[in-house]
Order: C-alpha cells, then structure tokens, then sequence
C-alpha cells in the first residue's frame, strides 16, 4: 500500500470534532458500571464528549484479550454503550492485544477481529488498539514476517480499521507513546516514522507528550510530533494519574497546556486517579480548558500575571471546580437519602416513636455537632495533594516554614534577636497545622461517604504526617519531647512510616533525592561505619579544621574531648565511628566509656553526680558541607552502641561558638544542659541518659 500523504491526514483531522473526555486507563481496580454511568452524566453537563474504556486490569481487555465476553459481561457492557449514548458521550472500546500477541499469525488477527465483533455488537461503533507498555522485541515468526515492530502493528490495526468498516473513530496507541521513548529523538525516530507513513490517515494515534507524566506540553513539541505522525495527535493525559504511586492523589487543576494547543491536536483525554470520585477536580478544570480553547482564548495563565482577559486560569478553574464539588460533598449518597420525609413507603428506624430526642443537662457534655465543610477546606485539600510535579501553595509555604523552623532551632529557647521571629513563625506553623487537622475533621463528617472513603486513606496519612511535624517544631520549642527519638527500644506501632517498602527506600542512598520541596540541600550519599585507626590523622584533621575556624587555637580553653581527638587516649573499639561521603570522612562521633580518663587527662575535676549519672564522654563534629540528617543518624548510632556496652548515660562539651552542632544535639531532642563546675568560659554541657 502506498503511504498516505500527509496533508490527506491532516485535513481529514480538520474535519472530525475534537475529542475531548476521560480515558480510564490506570493499573488497579477499574470503575464500577454506575460509576461509568455518573461519569457520562458529568462529561455532558460539562460539554466532554468522549469516553475511553481501556482499564488495564480488566482482564479481557488486556490480559485475556482473545476472550469473548459472557452473557453477563455482555448485558453491562451493552448497558454502559447505551448509558453513553443517552448522555451524548462516544464510547470508545479499547483493546490490548500486545503482551502476547503473534501479528503474522490469521488465527491471531481473526480472534481480534472476532472479540471487536462481539463488542460492536454490543452497539459500540469507536475502537481503539493499544500497544503501549509492552516489550519491543518481536518473537521469531514475526520477524520473519515484518521488517520492524512498527510495520507489525501497523499493519494489524489497518486491517482490523478495515474490517469494522474504518469507523469515524479509531484510535492507535503506539509502544513509543512519548518523547521519552523515541530513540533517539521524536523526529529522527525510525518506528514513528513508520507509524506515521503506513497508518491510515483515518486513524487518530494517542501520545502523552514530552515523559508518560509530562509536566508540560509545549506547541512545539506538538508541531515535533505532528510532523513526523502525519497527522494531529490525540493526548492521553496523565497528569492526574496516579496508579504509579498509591500514596499520591492529584486534586490540582488542570495546567501547563496553553490552550493554543487545541487547534493542532485531535484531542485530549485525561487518564485520572485510579479513586473515582476525586477525579471531579481534574475532569471539571479539563473541561474548563476545552471550553476556553473553543471560545478562542490563546494562553493558559495564572491569576496575577499581567495579561489583558486571560482565557484560562488554573487557579480560576480550580476554584470553580471546587466551588461544584463542595456541593457533592454536602450531598447524601446513603439509602433512602432522596425519600421525602413525608413518604409512607419508609418507617423512621426507631424502636420507640415517643421517644424525644436526647437532650443533655448543664453539667453534661453536650452533642457533638459536626461543622460544615467550605470551600477554604477543599482548597486546603487541593494544595496538600495538587500535581505530580508541584506542591500547592500551602503546602509549599508549611514545607518552607518547617525547613526554617529546622534550620534555626539553635535560637528557639535562646535569647537572641531571633528568638521572637522563631516563636512566631512556629505559631504560624501550628496554626497551619491545626488547619489541616481540622480539614480532616470536616471531611470525615461529610454526608457523601462516597467520596471521603475515596479519600481517607490520603487525609489520614497527611493529617498524621503533619501531626509528626508539629510535635517536633512544639520539642524544638521546648514544649514537649521531640516527635523523634534516636533511641527508643519501644517505639508505638505508627513510627513505622511506609511498612517494608519505606524501609527499603530509607536503606537507600538516593532516597530523598526526589522531593518536589528542593530548597534544602540535595541529599549526599553518605556512609556511615566503624572507626578504625586509620582514620585518626582524618578524626584529628575534622576536629582542627573546625576548631581553628571558630576562634583561634591559641585562646581556645580545653575540652574534656580534646585528649580523645588529638589521639592522647583512644576511644571505645565497639562506640566509635566516622561518616563518609564521596569526598573522603567528613565526620567522627567516639566515645569514651569511661570520662574520668578525659578528666585526669586535662587536670580537671569533674563533679561525682555528673560522671555518675553520665559517665560516658562523647565527641562528635562534621565538615560544615554535612546536612543535619546523616549527621543525626551517626550520633544516634553512636548513643545506641554505648547504650549496648552498658552505659547509663552519656555526656558531651561544646562551645557555644559552634553552632551547627549544637542545633545538632537539641535537634536530637534528648540532650539537656547539665551543670558542671570548672566549666570554661563560653562551653555548654549537655547530656542525656540511656
């Protein structure tokens, strides 16, 4: 056959209606029929008008692909292809036959083409054929048979478009459905060009942009990729989706599509979160976009930018959105909700009707009664869970309050010019906090269960994690313990954050690396293991290098742990170790178990309570290019192995010149000052029990 041209294709696009809808195309539990059948309602209320049925773990779909429905199966997908079509939505049956699939076998191609047939009998009159996420390598009759993948797939979904009569929609998912995927880029792509030059111009192809998740799609990455297909491409969007991270959900509007974009695409369908009901955001601000497009607008902007009558705002969508949504929320989706209380059909469920409700006394608690949820609760929600790529403003504004709050714990319980900021900012904190807490309480006594069962799992884990971060900035206060401790034998069941997979992950030097919140420092790979005795000319070059850029070394009185560093006396074997990273060592934390040796050491006496109650001496110090986490996780090593060897209680001396490590160990949270005479001038003690 010969190769369509180009512009036959593009002109054919020009011609069909822009497809516009939801493809459910996540890994997991598929939609229910009658969540199918609320979505077709919502799609034309909202003027969408496509849906894609390709839910991945339906097992005929993919997996079992080559067998026929059953007469059960059939009655609701027959129910579902006539529920779209009562709402004005075009149904589109998508298969995926390429796990297993031989294409130069008939046998093969015929069961396609007899799976399609049922399905058409059903009353579906759109299809479409995927290959996407499958291995590239062709099995040996095939590539007897084809000359490349591409031509093998090419060259099956021709005939199967032939064979249903080349339908007005026909889609084609290819295995390189994205930039990412093109070797060695999208326009000198050798399987692209193929799809581009052989498919039939009637069939539209599903693309997902620059990544599978793309932050952004760009005109010109649009006009790249049209170039090589032939032909104006139709997105499947997963900006929404989040079937490849379970504790993630994405309430974030739809953005970072100019809208300018719509004239050169064939479509856009959104492939949301696996959770049906939290997809209203992400379907209502898509449909906003669509709308914006096909009134002309020509830029999707933010509120605040100067532009004259901007077309499509995010924030403006998204606060519409949410605006319709409260009112789900507030609706009941319990039995017997929408039966009028006059109605003699329902009893009332009440063992005694001359009952009177209860009425507590003046001295009694009163009824608990449940607040409202608003719109500020919603907006709350959507920032804490908004898009793959970006946090929402209040969550990026808790994160930077808690990173600062971190970093200059060293003046909260100080009294410095700091100080009253610090205890500002850290009410601020608490009172975002508490806003979360009380978003939680709201949404959990919403009329639409529905809907919060979708998502208590996420605003429990949020409302937990942000639990833990506001008892450790109230420890860092000195208004309780801090939320986490270096040793604790006993520790309740939920500090076990993530089971096996967050330890797997916490065991790995990358994780961190990640975060969507990049101010603080990129996490370092560091290790962290014994001492040993060549590492003593590093120990003593840490501990000189740190000293000397303090004060100088001349007007310095000594420390206990002097003697310890400068390798006068040597520390414990089991209770000493170094912290490395790519650089070379970079830390030390060593003790000493028995301090008294320090003490004679450095002809000073030590008062009897102290050396009984901690008679451990400890030092620790890092380069300043060390971030507080690994350096914690080294004296809390370092604490758990002297605890191990017997000792009841450890101490340590540290200049108050030396800031960072002194934020380290109140950081800690179990180190407090300790009195001590024969201090020298300007050195804190402090210590903690084991």
């Amino acid at each position: 056959m010969s190769a369509p041209a180009g512009t036959e294709a593009l002109s054919q696009a020009a011609n069909k209606r822009f497809i516009s809808g939801v493809v459910e195309g996540f890994y997991g539990r598929p939609w229910t029929m009658e969540q199918r059948t609320e979505l077709f309602q919502r799609e034309q209320k909202w003027g969408l008008n496509t849906y894609l049925y390709a839910p991945k773990d339906d097992y005929k779909h993919r997996m079992y692909w080559r067998d026929l429905y059953t007469e059960e199966e059939a009655e609701q997908l027959i129910a579902l292809i006539s529920a779209a079509k009562r709402y004005g939505i075009e149904f589109i049956y998508a298969i995926s036959p390429g796990l297993d699939i031989t294409f130069s076998n008939p046998r093969e191609v015929a069961t396609l083409k007899k799976k399609l047939d049922q399905v058409k009998e059903f009353g579906c009159c759109s299809f479409s054929l995927l290959f996407d996420d499958i291995e590239a390598e062709m099995c040996p009759a095939d590539k007897q048979a084809f000359s490349s993948f591409a031509h093998a797939q090419v060259d099956i979904t021709n005939e199967v478009y032939r064979h249903l009569g080349e339908p007005a929609t026909f889609l084609f998912c290819p295995t390189d459905y994205c930039a990412a995927f093109c070797t060695p880029t999208v326009s000198q792509s050798t399987y692209l060009h193929t799809v581009g030059e052989k498919l039939l111009p009637g069939i539209d192809i599903l693309w997902t942009g620059p990544k599978v998740v793309s932050n952004k799609i760009s005109v010109e990455s649009i006009e790249e990729v049209s170039s090589v297909l032939k032909r104006a491409p139709v997105i499947w969007d997963n900006i929404h989706a989040n079937d490849y991270d379970l504790q993630r959900l994405f309430l974030g509007p739809y953005k970072d599509r100019p809208t300018e974009l719509i004239p050169k695409l064939s479509g856009v369908l959104t492939n949301p979160n696996c959770e049906y009901h939290p997809n209203f955001v992400a379907i209502h601000t898509l449909a906003t976009w669509c709308k914006a497009g096909a009134e002309g607008g020509q830029r999707d902007v933010e509120m605040g930018e100067q532009e004259p009558e901007p077309c499509y705002s995010p924030q403006k969508a998204l606060t519409l959105a949410l605006t319709d949504w409260l009112e789900d929320f507030q609706s009941t989706d319990q039995p017997g909700a929408h039966v009028k209380k006059d109605s003699l059909d329902e009893e009332p469920m009440q063992t005694d009707m001359a009952e009177s409700p209860y009425v507590p006394g003046t001295d009694e608690n009163p009824l608990y009664t449940a607040e409202p949820l608003t719109l500020d609760d919603l907006t709350l929600l959507s920032d804490l869970f908004y898009l793959p790529y970006e946090h929402g403003p209040t969550a990026r504004t808790m994160l930077q309050e808690l990173d600062w709050l971190k970093n200059h714990s060293v003046v909260a319980s100080a009294d410095t010019d700091q100080t009253a900021e610090w205890r500002s900012r850290a009410q601020q904190f608490d009172g975002m906090c508490e806003a979360v807490v009380q978003m939680f309480n709201r949404l959990s006594n919403a009329p639409n269960r529905s809907i919060l069962y979708d998502l208590y799992n996420y605003i429990c884990d949020i409302k937990t994690g942000v639990g833990l971060a506001r008892a450790y900035v109230k420890g860092l206060g000195g208004h309780g313990p801090l939320s986490a401790q270096p040793v604790n034998n006993d520790p309740e069941a939920w500090t076990f954050r993530g089971g096996l997979s967050g330890e797997f992950q916490r065991m790995l030097p990358s994780h961190g690396n990640r975060d969507l919140f990049t101010s603080p420092p990129v996490t370092e790979v560091y290790c962290i293991r014994p001492f040993c005795p060549d590492d003593k000319l590093q120990v003593q070059r840490i501990f000189r290098e740190v000293k000397s850029a303090e004060v100088p070394l001349g007007v310095q009185p000594p420390l206990l742990c002097d003697c310890l560093l400068e390798g006068e006396i040597l520390p414990s074997p089991d209770c000493a170790l170094v912290l490395e990273d790519e650089t070379g060592v970079c830390g030390y934390a060593l003790a000493l178990p028995n301090a008294k040796q320090a003490a004679a050491k450095v002809q000073r006496a030590v008062n009897d309570s102290v050396l009984e109650n901690f008679p451990t001496l400890i030092a620790a110090q890092v380069l300043p290019r060390v971030t507080d986490s690994p350096a914690k996780r080294m004296i809390g090593q370092l604490l758990s192995s002297v605890k191990s060897s017997g000792s009841k209680g450890v101490f340590c001396e540290v200049r108050q010149s030396d800031q960072k490590m002194l934020g380290l160990y109140t950081q800690l949270g179990c180190f407090r000052p300790i009195t001590m005479d024969n201090l020298p001038q300007d050195v804190i003690a402090m210590g903690t029990s084991l």
